[in-house]
Parts: structure tokens; C-alpha cells; sequence
């Protein structure tokens, strides 16, 4: 009746589809290996290379090796610099090194920002919104298309020839899911469209009911908040664990909150866990997830900010159910997030409606409904987005390249970049320029490979030589006269964002139908703060591009300037 590929028709079309995938072909990594063996063989030691040109510096660029030998990969941007003339800029970087000579330990990833994001330098656009969304490798996008152009695809509810490749582009997309994140036998992927969805799909089947709980954090996105109107109308209670100042949690104060709340009488609670706040920065203990797990509750992580940069294994953190987007982690293909969940927790799991692709048999007239048999097939609804699910498959082979160079790039350029930030004065009165608001990162990495106790983003107002917050409008309206992408508001994170500011006291006065303009005036400014976030193509020109910008609040002439074209007043008037 569901007209479905079982699994012994699913073996016989695949051994008579002859299926070629682009993603046997090398195409999705740079030219270099992670031991350096395609490298021009002149040198073998990065740091060797670095120093050779750091030293010579203005120089020729050196000359390319003999062929056939593939050119160098490797610039270091300290060359580039002297050729286009930006001394500037190249002394800054000479001092970088100097401070972080461990960042020169992932050079890599310079050679793939030249070889996958090239049109970043190409266009002048500063990237730095990388929370709201990674820039897609061209090679992927590449391959991606290639594959496509060179492939019949069709409805995976059926056994066509077509539909059977789409069948196995999306078994191998869950494979790739499950082993990218290490997941031990016994769960299983439900593709949605994104990490919210994949929180809906868990907040509308939860059997909540009188005397459940459900427990969260008040530093989360609005599709975890979300999940409380569910609970609500089933007759759960909703208990939040109060945001720091810096955003997270006291793992003291969540472990006594989970424990007062514990589930009792067989009333199935749910606790949900932010791996990483969108604003704050901050990177929540996963442990506590099996401290509640211990507790009787079922857990759910929402991983779409931690995942693009970190390291995350299922097999340590055995979590009942993991939503991520993979956008957010490598750009490419949009509209696409998954449910990484355990078979035992969908099991309890009850589906408020039916559509096609999750039934197998149902009475038209009458009430009868038989589920599919496949765990995954009752969760996604309609047909999933076969044509981009071995776009996944590429992605995730793409990330786990680089993921082990990200944290360790990223500390450096996040401990440089507030630095940077937080000794900036005004020129006419040396007070502060901006106040970082999000967690700064404490511990500074030393080796590829080392995870990070905290994220690659830093949420700031900017502040007037008077002390005044300075609009965040009209910050992003210099940001974009710049070139420069990045991000203000609240982003999603009304938790997190009130307690950056310091807002929760307004908050808890909010009345129905109030609108955010009313909030606004009840607070007397702009609500939100600018949000800039590194990630997987940030080099450390772009963090010098965005201090250079910074930097023009600091300057009184320059700020006027900018402030009357925005608002258009009388050029005596001052920020």
C-alpha cells in the first residue's frame, strides 16, 4: 500500500543500477594532504616556509617548482600582503605568528580558503556570521552538481531504477551521519529540514502528560523553547535553568534543579541541552546529559551550533535524540537538518498525524492505520530531499578532514580578536569602544586536535565615548559600507540575549501581545547586540578587517561622518 522499496527489491535494483559517485573521485579536498605529502618537495616543514618568507620580507615571491610537481599550496599571507602594498597589514600578521606560532599548524586550512572560498577574497566580502550559516566549499557544490548532471534521481517511494539510486544516495547519507558522529548500534537518522525541525519532530511526539516535566535552559534557541508549548498543553510542567551573566549555566544549580524536578509516578520528563549557545558563547558541560539520564529523564541535545566545530561522539555522550543542520556545519545543501536519534526513544515517541511515506496500510473510510515498519519512515513526512542527500554524504567526508585544524585556528583568532577589541579607546576621551558581552574563551589551544571550552563567537554593543550604547542598526549599516557580514539582534535567543544584557528583571514584566517595539521602549534602546562568529573559512585577515572596522568607531571624525550619512543630521551633532 505505501508502495515502498523493501529491503530485498532495495539489494536487487542495487546490484542492477550501475551507480558512479562523484564522491569516489578526489574532488572535495584540497590539493594537500594532512601529512603534507602532495606539498612541493622542496621543504617539508611549514614553519621552515613561514619563516623563510617571514624574514625576506618585502620580497619576490619565490619562484614555483620544477614541473610536473604541483605549485606550492601554501602562501603565507604575510607574502600577499607586501604584493598588494598592505604593509599594514603585514606587520600585523608578522606580530600574530610571533604571539601564535601555533597557528601556523594549520596552514591547511589557509590552502583551502585560496582553493574551495576564493570568491570571499574575490568579492571583498568580510564572512563573519558563521552561527547563522557556514559559506559553502565550491568543490562540493561542484560535485554536488556534477553528480546530479550525470544521475536519473527519483521518488525514493517507489523501485525504479531511479528511485532505488535515491534509496541508496539516502542510506549512504544516513551512514555517513551515524559514523561522522560516531554513533553506536541502535540509532538511527530522520532527515528533516533543519535542527528545528528536528526539535519539532521530538516536542510534538513526547508523551508528556500530568506530572511531567520538562526541563531546559533559559540560554537556548527559540526551537527549544518551542518544545514547551507542547509540553504545556499536555499537562507538563516547564522548569528553566537560570542563564550566568555570560550566558550557560552553574552545573551546580542545573544538577539541583533536575534532581528536585525528577520524574516520578512513570511520568515520562524530558530534559533538553544546548551543546553551545548561537550568542553567548558558551559551551555547556555534556555530562550533565547522563547526570539527568540517571535521573529518569530522556535527553535531546541541540547540536546545531557545536557541531560545525567540534568534535562530538555519540558513543561518549549516548544522548536519547541529537539535532543538527548541516549548513550550519559545511554549508551545503540548504534546507536539510536530521533527527540523530536512538530506535528505543522513537519507540515511545507519538506521532500526532500520518502523511505519506509513513504508513503502510490505511482505512479510507474508517480509523485504521498501520505505521511503517521502518523506524525512520514514520518521522519523515512526505518525500525527503533525496536530490541533496549525497551532497550530505560528500559534506561530512569534506568536515571530517578539517574538523581537527577548526578549534585550534579558531583559538587563536578568537583570542586575538577580543584582545584586539577589548584594548580599543576613543580617541577623544579613552574610554572603551565596545563591551564584550559573551564568554571569552579561557583556555588557549596549543595543538591540533585539542577541543575548544568555549565557541568562536563574540557578541558586543559598541559603545559612544560617553558610555551610551551606540545603535546596532547603525553598526550593521557601517558593517555593510564595509563589506563586512555579520549579525545583530537577539538571534533567536531571548534567554540568552537578556542576560548578556541584563534585561531579565523587563523581561519578567512582558504581557501578552507585547511586540518588540514596546519592549524596546520599556528598555530605552535597541534591543540585541552584534554578533561576529568565526568558522571554517576565517583567516586571520578577515579578523584584522573586522578590528579595521571596529576601529572607525573609535576615530570622532570618521564616526560623524558615518553617523550623518546614516541619519542625515546637522554635522555639528554629535554621536
Amino acid at each position: 500500500m505505501g508502495n515502498k522499496l523493501s529491503s530485498s527489491s532495495r539489494e536487487r535494483s542495487k546490484r542492477s543500477v550501475h551507480v558512479k559517485k562523484i564522491s569516489d573521485e578526489p574532488v572535495l579536498v584540497s590539493r594537500v594532504t594532512l601529512d603534507g605529502s602532495r606539498l612541493s618537495g622542496s621543504r617539508s616543514s611549514h614553519e621552515t616556509l613561514c619563516e623563510k618568507h617571514v624574514c625576506h620580507l618585502p620580497c619576490q615571491p619565490p619562484p614555483p617548482p620544477p614541473s610536473p610537481r604541483p605549485q606550492l599550496a601554501y602562501t603565507p599571507l604575510t607574502l600577499a600582503c607586501s604584493q598588494s602594498g598592505d604593509d599594514r597589514l603585514a606587520r600585523a600578521y608578522l606580530a600574530f605568528l610571533k604571539a601564535f606560532p601555533e597557528y601556523q599548524g594549520t596552514w591547511v586550512l589557509d590552502s583551502l580558503r585560496r582553493t574551495d572560498f576564493a570568491r570571499l577574497d574575490r568579492s571583498g566580502e568580510t564572512y563573519v556570521d558563521y552561527m547563522g550559516g557556514t559559506q559553502h566549499p565550491e568543490s562540493l557544490v561542484r560535485a554536488h552538481s556534477h553528480f546530479l548532471s550525470e544521475s536519473v534521481l527519483g521518488n525514493t517511494h517507489s523501485v525504479s531504477n531511479s528511485s532505488t539510486l535515491s534509496s541508496i544516495c539516502a542510506h549512504d547519507a544516513r551512514d555517513a551521519v551515524l559514523s561522522f558522529f560516531r554513533a553506536p548500534p541502535g540509532y538511527t537518522v530522520i532527515f528533516t529540514a533543519n535542527a528545528t525541525g528536528a526539535l519539532k519532530l521530538v516536542g510534538e511526539s513526547y508523551p508528556f502528560k500530568q506530572g511531567s516535566s520538562y526541563v531546559l535552559c533559559a540560554d537556548s534557541h527559540n526551537s527549544v523553547h518551542g518544545i514547551r508549548e507542547f509540553a504545556s498543553r499536555r499537562g507538563a510542567e516547564v522548569h528553566y535553568i537560570p542563564s550566568t551573566p555570560t550566558g550557560g549555566f552553574v552545573l551546580s544549580t542545573a544538577k539541583d534543579i533536575l534532581e528536585r524536578q525528577r520524574p516520578e509516578h512513570s511520568a515520562p520528563s524530558l530534559f533538553a541541552l544546548t551543546g553551545q549557545s548561537n550568542i553567548s558563547n558558551t559551551k555547556n558541560p555534556l555530562e550533565i546529559l547522563a547526570h539527568a539520564s540517571a535521573l529518569g529523564y530522556h535527553t535531546v541535545l541541540d547540536a546545531a551550533a557545536l557541531a560545525p566545530t567540534s568534535t562530538i561522539s555519540l558513543a561518549d555522550t549516548p544522548v536519547d535524540a541529537m539535532a543538527i543542520s548541516f549548513y550550519k556545519m559545511f554549508g551545503y545543501p540548504t534546507g536539510v537538518g536530521a533527527l540523530v536519534v536512538k530506535e528505543s526513544f522513537l519507540e515511545l515517541l507519538e506521532r500526532p498525524w500520518f502523511a505519506g511515506g509513513n504508513v503502510d496500510v490505511v482505512q479510507v473510510p474508517g480509523t485504521l492505520v498501520t505505521r511503517s515498519a521502518s523506524l525512520h519512515e514514520r518521522f519523515e513526512d512526505g518525500t525527503i530531499n533525496y536530490l541533496s542527500l549525497s551532497a550530505v554524504t560528500d559534506g561530512l567526508r569534506f568536515l571530517s578532514v578539517y574538523l581537527p585544524f577548526l578549534p585550534l585556528r579558531l583559538s587563536c583568532l578568537m583570542h586575538f580578536l577580543t584582545s584586539s577589541l577589548m584594548q580599543m579607546r576613543h580617541d577623544t576621551t579613552g574610554t572603551p569602544v565596545v563591551k564584550i558581552l559573551s564568554k571569552l574563551p579561557s583556555r588557549r589551544l596549543k595543538y591540533v586536535g585539542e577541543q575548544s571550552d568555549s565557541g568562536s563567537t563574540v557578541s558586543l554593543i559598541f559603545l559612544s565615548p560617553s558610555g551610551d550604547m551606540i545603535p546596532n542598526s547603525f553598526v550593521e549599516h557601517v558593517a555593510v559600507s564595509r563589506n563586512i557580514s555579520l549579525r545583530s539582534g537577539c538571534m533567536c535567543n531571548p534567554g540568552g540575549a537578556a542576560a548578556l544584557l541584563g534585561i531579565q528583571d523587563q523581561m519578567a514584566l512582558l504581557y501578552p501581545g507585547v511586540t518588540l517595539k514596546d519592549f524596546e521602549r520599556v528598555v530605552g534602546r535597541e534591543l540585541g547586540l552584534v554578533r561576529i562568529s568565526l568558522g571554517l573559512a576565517t583567516t586571520f585577515h578577515d579578523v584584522w578587517k573586522v578590528i579595521d572596522f571596529a576601529s572607525t568607531f573609535a576615530n570622532h571624525q570618521i564616526r560623524q561622518k558615518l553617523w550623518d550619512v546614516w541619519t542625515d543630521v546637522p554635522a555639528d551633532q554629535a554621536v
